[in-house]
């Protein structure tokens, strides 16, 4: 069971493992019942006694502002065992994704942390530590997290308390995210920028002068793809490696799975083609899931892949060639174009007259390959069903539709027409389309006819090629 909070990013809930329960305890936005704190310790308590390993998942450090201590004291008392796995604070995190120091030799020896989100007319004793507040600010940095409703007043007593108004501050919404937005100024300008820069809750104030020093050390917002959200739409283990990319250039990736890869509903066809491995000329790949089901079924039976014996291999895209490579096999053919049509010219038409040719693939795709190749006078062409590619069975299509209405997606990736078809029956058609980006004209051409607009289609048919041109699509222009 994982229990958390509304600041947990859904990418992160993501790495639960399948069966995992998953409890809301917060809100978003004033929508949602939050629960109070009595109600998540005996959530805890009652899911630990039951046999259950909880995790209490927090955004940023259990321990630091999140009342971590409070719901371990509780468990404590109850005699429930815990570990605590610590996190980094948006206190530090925020103001480091927005290129500012929290202490520097020249300018701040130490850091304040506080919260500013009480009311200080109904709590005078908080009310006059602003002095204390205000002197630490002199010397050091001083962050203040949850106070974007209250961050006037906070600012204004600050000033009240003796800190020269010329102060630079800072104001970090979203901060680590591509949402980030940052405001700089002063104490008595940040309010009215804020407002300007559009920042609302959540956000990180950093007041003193080291938030100075981001007008030279913003180094997130610089990155190529900073502020863009992009959907990627692959199979779970695909998503997550293309996801990272896309985060490491400075983008949201948002990992919506349509397709996942299953069993074919009878072997009967693979282990027939099998059971005659010597017999081939050819084998033809046309991915790398394809290539990994038929080596997995090989070993199932307990079949030697020196079998291949005579078998020439070919391969549709340098991706499927580098996971035959794995396996220790040569590849004889790539077509320079990935595409099954081009494959004929890769293999020649003289090597495919009378050739005995292999295609395991999946259970459902484009029948030209095995038509060229059979007008090209292969003797005979197998097409064996070594998997089926479906629809999850769980994905978050309401996020999808959420952010689509909002038009808060700047890119859909799809590296399939499968993608692009199981896209639509997870989160239906959007009547103003969304932006896209394509590998290869199959897929674009059903992107197109299912209402998107594409405008990301590389010449070379790979990921490194769709990474790049997405790059280029989002630089300015002139």
């Amino acid at each position: 069971m994982v229990v958390h909070d509304s600041l947990v990013s859904p990418e992160v809930l993501m790495l639960a493992t399948a069966g995992t329960e998953i409890i809301f305890a917060g809100k978003r936005g004033g929508v949602g019942r939050e629960f109070d704190q009595e109600e998540i310790n005996q959530i805890l308590i009652e899911q630990a006694r039951a046999g259950k390993v909880v995790v209490r998942l927090k955004g940023g450090d259990p321990f630091v502002f999140g009342r971590g201590g409070e719901e371990a004291e509780a468990l404590a008392a109850a005699d429930v065992q815990f570990d605590i796995v610590p996190g980094v604070t948006s206190a530090i995190a925020a103001p480091a994704f927005a290129g500012i120091p929290l202490t520097h030799r020249e300018h701040a020896s130490f850091v304040t942390f506080l919260t500013g989100h009480e009311d200080f007319e109904k709590n005078p004793l908080a009310a006059t530590r602003w002095d204390e507040i205000a002197r630490s600010a002199r010397d050091g940095t001083l962050v203040i997290l949850m106070s974007t409703a209250r961050m006037r007043a906070n600012l204004e007593r600050l000033v009240s308390a003796g800190l020269p108004a010329r102060t630079p501050a800072a104001a970090i919404q979203w901060g680590t995210t591509a949402a980030q937005r940052t405001a700089l100024a002063t104490i008595d300008t940040l309010a009215e920028e804020a407002i300007r820069a559009g920042i609302g809750a959540p956000a990180v104030i950093v007041v003193g002068e080291c938030a100075r020093l981001r007008t030279n050390l913003r180094w997130f917002e610089k990155l190529p793809l900073f502020g863009r959200r992009i959907v990627v739409t692959r199979a779970a283990a695909n998503a997550a490696k293309l996801a990272e990319r896309l985060r490491a250039l400075g983008a949201e990736a948002i990992e919506f799975p349509t397709i996942e890869t299953a069993p074919p509903e009878s072997y009967a066809g693979l282990d027939g083609a099998i059971a005659k491995l010597g017999t081939w000329d050819w084998i033809v790949f046309t991915s790398a899931t394809g290539v990994e089901a038929f080596i997995g079924r090989l070993q199932t039976l307990a079949r030697d892949i020196r079998e291949l014996g005579k078998a020439s291999i070919a391969a549709i895209g340098p991706a499927t060639a580098a996971r035959i490579r794995r396996y220790g096999l040569n590849v004889a053919a790539t077509p320079k174009e990935y595409r099954a049509e081009e494959l004929i010219g890769a293999i020649g038409a003289t090597k495919i007259a009378g050739a005995r040719i292999l295609i395991p693939r999946a259970a459902v795709a484009r029948e030209i390959l095995p038509q060229l190749l059979r007008a090209k006078g292969a003797a005979e062409v197998a097409v064996a069903s070594a998997y089926r590619t479906v629809k999850p069975a769980q994905a978050d299509s309401a996020r999808i539709r959420e952010l689509a209405a909002a038009g808060a997606i700047d890119l859909v990736t799809f590296t399939s027409s499968s993608t692009v078809t199981n896209f639509c029956d997870l989160a239906g058609k959007f009547p103003q389309g969304l932006k896209t980006a394509v590998i290869g004209p199959i897929t674009a051409q059903t992107a197109r006819r299912e209402g998107f607009e594409v405008v990301v289609s590389p010449k070379d048919y790979t990921v490194d090629a769709l990474l790049d041109a997405i790059v280029t699509h989002f630089q300015p222009r002139g």
